[in-house]
């Protein structure tokens, strides 16, 4: 018989996963942490945010599947073993983190925010409007969802440029790359969108100092951030300090250094701020199921897997 899976997932989905795997898991057994039984059996661990240590307990762990594209919790751990980790994917997560990063970026392009406070005033008042290309965004991490970002705001009609830390060419859209490329990218963005791994080099990233080379003179009205990539590349004391005196104009963040966002932070009642709750790349289980299982079949087949995790590079 095949060795076990274990699931061990941080969040309500948990048990969904487990069922999903016992259903389409061909005949291997399955076990929910932290119930792991024999912990020997154990030859795939399907984790997100697990905690740390736990995988250092299965001796004969041949594969991690991270059930996300964020891998920095895992990468984190002190004990991780020395097994390839794989990255779940699929074409519907890069569509809806696409689909939230060109949400937000129209609803500050059409002045979304400020038609509504103007609802809560019974405030029948138009603004101009400037079209889609004269607005000049900017998407930071050219992986594959950055990618597809670019292109569909680029079809909307932005004038969209790419930075990444290494060089990333994009068919028809302007790339930037590395130190040298960050000023001269930032100086021509008005609405900055995040995407970019957690490394040693991009935590922190999103800071004051980012924030003050950003365009604030161009067609948008300000400038505006928006964070789908990882908590720990924003400071949320300089973002709140850059709406507050209007280096910012606004900010959406679905990601945050300590998650879930403490009730006491003062980023949830920030007028300039709008706050999501990690969901820009949800994708239903079973969507991903039948990804994780032909990964399976590809190790045992002794085929090379798809979306190998690089610890060296942290994505």
């Amino acid at each position: 018989m095949s060795g076990a899976i274990l699931v061990a997932v941080d969040g309500p989905q948990a048990a969904q996963w487990a069922e999903l795997f016992r259903s389409h898991g061909e005949g291997r057994p399955v076990r929910l942490w932290p119930e792991i039984g024999d912990a020997s059996d154990v030859e795939i661990a399907c984790v997100w945010r697990a905690p740390h240590g736990l995988l250092a307990t299965l001796p004969k762990l041949r594969l991690i599947v991270n059930l996300a594209a964020g891998v920095d919790h895992l990468l984190a751990d002190p004990n991780l073993p020395d097994v390839p980790i794989v990255r779940a994917a699929h074409a519907d997560l890069s569509m809806r983190v696409t689909e939230y990063v060109v949400l937000h970026t129209l609803r500050y392009h059409r002045r979304q925010p400020l038609y509504e406070a103007q609802q809560r005033q019974r405030l029948w008042k138009e603004h101009p409007q400037p079209a889609a290309s004269e607005v000049a965004v900017g998407v930071m991490g050219l992986g594959v969802i950055g990618t597809e970002a670019v292109r569909v705001l680029a079809r909307i009609g932005f004038r969209v440029a790419g930075w990444s830390t290494s060089e990333k060419l994009v068919d028809g859209v302007e790339t930037f790359h590395g130190p040298a490329g960050l000023d001269p990218f930032l100086a021509r963005t008005e609405i900055l969108i995040c995407l970019l791994p957690l490394t040693k080099t991009t935590r922190g990233i999103l800071n004051r100092s980012l924030f003050a080379r950003l365009k604030r003179d161009g067609a948008a009205g300000g400038a505006f951030l928006i964070n789908a990539g990882r908590g720990r590349l924003q400071i949320d004391g300089d973002i709140l300090a850059a709406l507050d005196d209007g280096t910012l104009s606004g900010a959406t963040l679905d990601v945050f250094p300590h998650e879930p966002l403490p009730p006491e932070s003062s980023l949830w009642a920030h007028p300039k701020a709008t706050i999501t709750p990690h969901n820009a790349g949800d994708i239903l289980p079973d969507i991903l199921v039948a990804e994780v299982m032909a990964q399976v079949a590809r190790l045992d087949r002794g085929e090379p897997l798809l979306n190998v995790v690089d610890r060296t590079r942290g994505y």
